[in-house]
């Protein structure tokens, strides 16, 4: 991707819809004008006087308790350097999503436009009564040692410096594992330390706390080894200052077991590298580019453990593995503080975790079947939901044990419950399959490649590495839009079926006669075949049924049937399955399935039965455990009637045949999405304990209205249709998507596509 897409793109991406990242949304309902004489005046005057008599009330009737500030002076921004508060603005913004997604804390990000270290001391002590916690953020060294210090001094509520502390904290924790894995104790390597920055004095110092030795540590800046003989040493500097005959780093790293990179992209060679001990663990967390490259590193040395910045090499060193987690543990506890007891018992959970068995739906992220504690697996993946629960309970019982919290918690279980039910609130399912799709990218027929969009969402997975699309379509309009819009599309194979079939290419005669045969006694001729395979759905239908791509999208300018015909006249259904569709709906309580919205009209008993088993499977493919209810407008038999019969019989049905599927029916919607409304009614179901995930309709008509509904008015995201049951994976597009949605269905396509050769 050139800079100037990757800066148009960053800035679409801030400026569409609604400008910026985040957004206050209302808590309590505002429906009436009672509703907002109890929001605002005169009741609100009740919760003031309430925490006006005592001030700890106001976590119990203001946000405060889930309120975090982030504040930047925007001083050292990113790998910006000091472009000033206001254009530091979109990395809070950032920092804030971070936060609600990983451990839905609601975040204010406050850009405080001054360089002086009183004033802003000042400003932020005199929020205290707005925010549970304060996240320092993007302020330069050395004055970022002086706020820190000062605010946890002065103020009574946790206050952390994520710069400084959240990198010590993640790669102390992948300091202690390498150490693990390789035999070595702690306290006896020899540790070299390449920057001098905020996060190099606190990495530094965490890895003294954890057990490295301060004379073990050598530490570099600019300018070279600190030592104890240059002039005008600061103080922070002075500390880890050598006498030995060191100045270089390579002197520095010569023997030495540890290297941490915290400075700029390619200082190490190989040639230093080699010099070091045997074993030697390397963390190079320069971004984007390491102090050393990881492929240059692995190609010199094979007794290595490496870990960087990057996602796209094994061991990511990412604060986003402890910030949400440190901060969710310190609210939930009601913590004053931040201190170093909760810092190292974040470290050994982080570090805890990355021996435990990794769950499926983090191998899946990966397309691995076996991460496990290993040389390339010294961290959890930031994909890991136990994080939530892991991080933030061991951190709120060091807060408890050291202290500072001002709220015991008792009963952990019950917690630790509370933490998982915080993930249900977002799109975590989408991160997963993206990383998934992107650890083993296949090829995507775009079946309607001379259009803006389609185009635009090519690039986009061409670029994520989520897919390699193929584009189908007029070669001399695809080129023009490619060539109108710069869109980056160098190298993709480009396919105009029209000139494919008037040139009588070898493929479209393999094409033709294929359809031919397999349609020939269902009214369609040899001339039909040829004149069909014109139809690009034809064709690229064509192409996956014979292994020239992986799967096919289209569907964005054609209606749903004229879209998915061909796919069943040249690839048709698995052997005896039917076809159904199904949409995942991304609410705010979690992903919902239906089924089916988009392909039966009006099934029987059976067939919902066979509809359903589709569901299960497809579900299951996703690492969710299905809970199905089948819906109609009865439950359980209260009302009669043809569909509540139906209804009936197909949950009768799976139960006598696949009993170990959770299913149930017939029931309402609001019953199955309401456990505690199910369970008081209708003790007897299997669904009780939990709401149902999975939805099975009656019909087409009831399917269909029913997640255009949801997706209009309840503001869910509809990802789909995803079709069930064919031999070999095709998806359909809704008629108009959205960019988004392309990039969506293809992810899930090429998920499919892989499920689907495991299964071969």
């Amino acid at each position: 991707m050139s800079n100037t897409n990757r800066k148009q793109a960053a800035l679409n991406y801030h400026a569409m819809g609604r400008p910026g990242k985040i957004a206050v949304v209302p808590t309590k309902p505002t429906n009436s004008q009672r509703d907002l004489s109890l929001a605002y005046s005169p009741g609100v005057a009740e919760p003031c006087l309430a925490i006006a008599e005592n001030k700890e009330d106001a976590y119990k009737y203001t946000a405060k308790g889930n309120l975090v500030a982030v504040i930047s002076n925007g001083t050292a921004v990113l790998g910006l350097g000091d472009i000033g508060a206001q254009a530091g603005k979109p990395v809070m913004e950032g920092k804030g999503l971070l936060f609600k997604i990983f451990a839905d804390i609601d975040v204010f990000d406050i850009e405080v436009d001054t360089k002086n270290v009183d004033e802003f001391v000042n400003i932020v002590k005199a929020l205290e009564p707005t925010f549970g916690g304060i996240n320092l953020e993007d302020i330069k060294a050395p004055e970022c040692f002086e706020i820190e210090r000062r605010l946890k001094e002065e103020m009574n509520i946790p206050v952390m410096h994520d710069d400084q502390h959240g990198t010590a904290i993640i790669s102390g924790a992948a300091l202690i594992n390498a150490c693990e894995i390789i035999g070595k104790d702690i306290s006896k390597v020899k540790i070299v330390v390449n920057g001098a920055g905020a996060a190099a004095m606190s990495c530094t110092a965490m890895y003294i706390s954890v057990g490295a030795r301060k004379e073990n540590i050598v530490m570099l800046d600019s300018k070279g080894v600190i030592r104890t003989d240059r002039e005008n040493l600061d103080s922070m500097k002075a500390q880890y200052a050598t006498d030995r005959d060191i100045r270089t780093l390579a002197d520095a790293v010569k023997d030495s077991d540890v290297f941490i990179g915290l400075s700029a992209a390619d200082v190490m060679s190989a040639e230093m590298l080699l010099s070091m001990a045997p074993n030697p663990i390397v963390l190079a967390m320069a971004n984007p580019n390491p102090e050393i490259a990881y492929d240059l590193a692995m190609a010199t040395r094979n007794d290595i453990i490496m870990g960087t910045g990057r996602s796209d090499y094994p061991n990511q060193v990412n604060n986003v593995l402890g910030f949400p987690y440190i901060f969710r543990g310190a609210l939930d506890v009601r913590a004053t503080a931040i201190n170093e007891e909760m810092k190292i018992a974040a470290v050994r959970a982080i570090a805890d975790l990355a021996k435990q068995p990794v769950p499926e739906e983090v191998n899946q992220a990966y397309n691995t079947s076996n991460l496990k504690f290993s040389e390339e697996y010294i961290i959890p993946k930031p994909t890991d939901p136990r994080l939530i629960t892991e991080v933030s309970m061991a951190v709120a019982k060091a807060a408890i044990a050291s202290g500072v919290a001002k709220t015991v918690i008792e009963d952990w279980d019950q917690y630790s419950d509370a933490l998982r039910k915080r993930l249900g609130k977002d799109d975590a399912i989408m991160r997963n399959l993206t990383m998934a799709a992107k650890r083993d990218p296949k090829r995507v027929v775009f079946a309607e490649a001379d259009n803006y969009k389609t185009l635009r969402a090519a690039q986009i997975v061409k670029e994520e590495g989520i897919a390699i699309p193929i584009l189908l379509g007029r070669r001399d309009k695809i080129e023009r839009l490619i060539k109108e819009y710069a869109f980056e599309l160098d190298g993709l194979e480009i396919i105009d079926p029209v000139a494919e079939v008037d040139n009588e290419t070898e493929r479209s005669k393999k094409f033709i006669e294929h359809l031919y045969i397999k349609r020939q006694r269902r009214g369609i001729s040899k001339y039909d075949a040829r004149k069909l395979m014109y139809d690009r759905n034809y064709f690229g239908a064509s192409l996956v049924e014979f292994g020239e791509a992986d799967t096919l999208i289209s569907g964005m300018t054609k209606n749903y049937a004229n879209t998915i015909r061909p796919a069943l006249h040249v690839i048709g259904a698995k052997p005896g399955s039917r076809v159904a569709g199904m949409y995942m709906m991304l609410t705010k309580k979690g992903p919902i399935f239906m089924g089916d919205t988009t392909v039966n009209e009006d099934p029987t008993a059976q067939e919902l039965a066979d509809i359903t088993l589709l569901l299960d499977k497809a579900v299951r493919r996703m690492n969710i455990q299905p809970r199905i209810a089948l819906l109609s407008y009865s439950n359980f038999g209260s009302s009669e009637g043809k569909t509540p019969t139906k209804v009936r019989a197909a949950a009768q049905i799976l139960h006598d045949q696949h009993p170990e599927i959770i299913a149930d029916g017939d029931l309402q919607a609001n019953f199955a999405l309401n456990s505690e409304m199910l369970t008081a009614n209708f003790p007897f179901s299997c669904l009780n304990g939990k709401s149902a995930n999975t939805l099975v309709f009656p019909n087409l008509e009831s399917g269909n209205i029913a997640y255009k509904l949801l997706q209009e008015v309840g503001e869910a995201e509809a990802v789909g249709p995803i079709l069930l049951g064919m031999n070999k994976p095709i998806h359909v597009l809704q008629l108009d998507s959205s960019v988004r949605e392309i990039v969506n269905m293809v992810t899930i396509a090429v998920v499919d596509v892989q499920a689907h050769l495991k299964n071969l």
